[in-house]
């Protein structure tokens, strides 16, 4: 009797893999790793025109293009298509079309950007004191906040001897990066004040910079606050409002070079939670607002190869959100970014697992292994140590144990 069962071709090396144990000749390993990968992109607002012509040329080469009923007789005037076809038959869809007219030629363009985009692994930033490359391991960044009321430490960092032995402790539990930040951002949060901000972070990050090798962030919405934290040694932004707040950031960041993380979030941490929350396509309304963002960011003079997108767990998003942009996250990949996610100790993993914050560990491994195997390349979160091993095992998984 025969043995049937389902392959799970998770990247390229895997199914040459499969094909080299069955003995497939390289010719044939070539010609057949493409079609062992499905891939779906939706376009919406296709003109019934474009979209008859997109579906003919799909069907001719083997794939497919989902469209609404009535663009077939072009009863309506647009229609979002959803083309369904494998990694070769994509390419060659999006070679087919760049000679038909209509459109079809940034059509054409687009898809093979966001096929470039997916692909991507590896990334590079430049800070002014080095180059952090993401992709090849995951990295862990620490969070220090030296805040009274933070929803998961607050006040237990806000001495400067505090601050930098928990610091140091993080360096040594395997923190690639560290985030310093002064101001709380919890659903309901006010503002605090520039000087009252400035006040916490700069004397911690003058001192943790005297006795730490890894980079600094500063996790600011406030240009004043990132200029001065540059000057004292801080390499990254990490910007929740994603350069909304305060005029004068994209100028400070453009102008010191660091690289910026542009995080979406609904409103504002006063009022990201109140009301119904609602999204018109939860994954399509935060790629359509961090591509805003990276558009306003590189207009403003920020290189676009030093720019981080986050899409904000727990920042205006209901439990269901938040699953939701887990496992979903890979889509994230089309803006061709490094992702960073942080769900450490947050409201929706309590809302699951129950517990106070400091009891979400569990739950937040969950959330950490998730992320990476969907697509992030840095993880921010408060307990390092035991987050560095799921980093650690989840990119064995995922890279195959290199």
């Amino acid at each position: 009797m025969n043995v049937m069962r389902p392959l799970t071709i998770g990247s390229h090396e895997e199914a040459v893999e499969v094909l080299k144990e069955i003995g497939v000749d390289p010719y044939g390993i070539e010609a057949m790793v493409p079609k062992m990968h499905t891939i779906n992109v939706i376009v919406k607002g296709v003109k019934c025109k474009v979209a008859n012509i997109m579906k003919q040329e799909m069907l001719s080469i083997g794939g497919d293009v989902a469209v609404c009923r009535g663009s077939v007789d072009c009863s309506i005037e647009t229609t979002d298509a959803v083309i369904i076809g494998t990694d070769k038959q994509m390419k060659r869809f999006a070679e087919k079309i760049y000679v038909q007219p209509f459109g079809l030629k940034r059509l054409s363009e687009e898809l093979k950007e966001v096929i470039r985009n997916m692909e991507r692994r590896n990334f590079a930033v430049e800070t002014p004191q080095r180059t952090i490359h993401l992709g090849e391991r995951t990295a862990v960044m620490g969070i220090l906040n030296v805040t009274p009321d933070s929803f998961s430490d607050g006040g237990k960092f806000t001495t400067i001897e505090d601050a930098v032995a928990h610091a140091r402790r993080l360096e040594e539990e395997g923190a690639d990066i560290l985030d310093i930040g002064g101001e709380s951002t919890r659903p309901g949060s006010d503002n605090v004040s520039i000087e009252e901000e400035l006040n916490r972070v700069i004397p911690v990050i003058r001192e943790v910079k005297r006795w730490v090798e890894i980079p600094l962030s500063i996790d600011t919405t406030k240009a004043a606050v990132a200029a001065r934290a540059i000057d004292e040694g801080a390499e990254i932004v990490n910007d929740i409002s994603a350069l909304r707040s305060d005029p004068e950031m994209s100028s400070v960041i453009a102008e010191s070079g660091v690289p910026v993380v542009l995080m979406h979030m609904r409103g504002t941490p006063k009022t990201m939670q109140e009301g119904e929350i609602t999204y018109r396509s939860l994954m399509g309304d935060i790629i359509e607002f961090l591509r805003d963002r990276i558009d306003a960011a590189r207009t403003a003079g920020i290189r676009e190869e030093n720019i981080i997108v986050d899409p904000g767990f727990g920042f205006g998003k209901t439990m269901e959100h938040n699953c939701e942009l887990l496992r979903r996250l890979s889509e994230l990949k089309t803006l061709g970014r490094p992702i960073l996610v942080g769900t450490s100790r947050k409201r929706f993993i309590g809302a699951v697992t129950g517990g106070e914050p400091r009891e979400r560990v569990d739950g937040t491994a969950a959330t950490v292994a998730a992320s990476i195997m969907n697509g992030a390349q840095i993880v921010r979160v408060h307990d390092v140590k035991s987050m560095k091993r799921v980093a650690v095992m989840t990119d064995a998984i995922v890279r195959g144990g290199k």
